[in-house]
């Protein structure tokens, strides 16, 4: 859809730079879990784009001084070399180089770092591929000037950041984003994803997501690995049918506001997430012992005091407590009290739903 073989630099100038985007990760109300082909997905997917949970993400520039194929690159994560991340971001790189040929042209320099525990299932790829993809098109719009709408900015950083990760295309756009082609998104498309934020209900504009940490450590099973087992799961079929019907039922209350089913339909969403990775083949659990007592807290809580406060999970044992801005000061205090005592370190983000990716001006230290 983007390749463009023309995007090559004369090799007479030596154009250098740097950009510092920062862009946040994103909870899945309604999961994508299962995709096909070139991280296409089995089902339509919707997401609210947080605020505190961020990657933040450096990209410099230059000419190579050894014209030869291939990516160039230095990289650093919180300021130290990861070699890790560097062999899969030079992979990355050297796959999309259809779409920005001039990459073997550049000598590349990232330095990357998060707001909280990497591969702990805060959605970590979401925002640091969001961030590069961004980077990178800023880099072409610097370099080529093709990119100077801002909607084609936006549609082309998305349908990157999908190659990347595939929820890292809903972290674009602030608010709410859906990805995947679906009949009840006006313009949903399997390649990128859009903004559902205009036909948002306002309750749900400044949605708290607290995320409480259960376990910081790895996780035991990538999402990516994860994925792939949907391929031999029996439930798999099931499953699409079933978020295609809940898709349809959510986009209707989040215009609607009616806040209890979109609470139904969040914490039922994170349960057939992890439902799906215990009937896999291998199985596996990645929920722990406290994200189970948080739940059945977090329930109780609510059957008490009747107050909207509903949790949710994305490929991780850490949760997302969710409620609107009227019951902050009653909900608080209950999560503070019970829920971060059940957190490693008493580690916890207070988090909402927020504005979208931000380029800084200043260019920093990274984090």
């Amino acid at each position: 859809m983007f390749d463009n073989p023309s995007l090559l630099l004369d090799t007479a100038a030596t154009p250098e730079g740097q950009f510092n985007w920062k862009s946040p990760s994103n909870l899945a109300i309604v999961k994508y879990w299962g995709k096909y082909g070139v991280q296409y997905p089995r089902n339509p997917s919707i997401s609210f784009t947080l605020e505190n949970a961020f990657t933040q993400t450096i990209l410099a520039y230059e000419l190579k001084t050894d014209q030869g194929e291939g990516i160039s690159l230095d990289f650093t994560f919180h300021g130290e070399e990861n070699e890790a991340f560097k062999t899969k971001m030079v992979k990355f790189l050297g796959s999309i180089t259809n779409i920005f040929p001039f990459l073997n042209q550049l000598h590349l320099t990232i330095k990357s770092g998060n707001s909280f525990p990497h591969s702990a299932g805060i959605a970590s790829s979401a925002s640091s591929m969001s961030a590069l993809a961004l980077s990178l098109c800023s880099l072409e719009d610097e370099l080529f000037q093709t990119l100077q709408d801002d909607v084609l900015f936006d549609k082309k950083a998305s349908y990157v950041a999908r190659l990347g990760s595939g929820s890292a295309c809903r972290s674009i756009y602030g608010g709410m984003a859906a990805w995947g082609k679906t009949e009840v998104i006006s313009g949903s498309s399997n390649d990128y994803a859009v903004s559902f934020s205009e036909e948002l209900h306002d309750i749900y504009k400044n949605f708290h997501d607290d995320i409480l940490i259960a376990s910081k450590s790895e996780k035991s099973v990538s999402s990516r690995a994860g994925h792939a087992l949907m391929e031999g799961n029996d439930y798999a079929t099931p499953r699409y049918q079933q978020a295609n019907a809940r898709m349809k039922k959510l986009v209707e209350v989040l215009k609607n506001g009616d806040v209890e089913t979109f609470g139904t339909i969040a914490e039922n969403e994170a349960l057939t997430l992890h439902a799906l990775m215990m009937t896999s083949d291998p199985s596996y659990i990645l929920m722990r012992p406290n994200s189970l007592k948080m739940i059945e807290l977090i329930r109780n809580y609510r059957a008490e005091t009747k107050h909207p406060i509903y949790f949710s999970l994305d490929a991780g044992p850490n949760l997302h407590v969710l409620y609107p801005e009227s019951v902050i000061h009653e909900v608080r205090p209950f999560i503070e009290e019970q829920l971060v005592p059940l957190c490693e370190e008493d580690l916890w983000i207070s988090d909402w739903v927020g504005e979208g990716p931000e380029q800084l001006e200043e260019v920093g230290e990274g984090q």
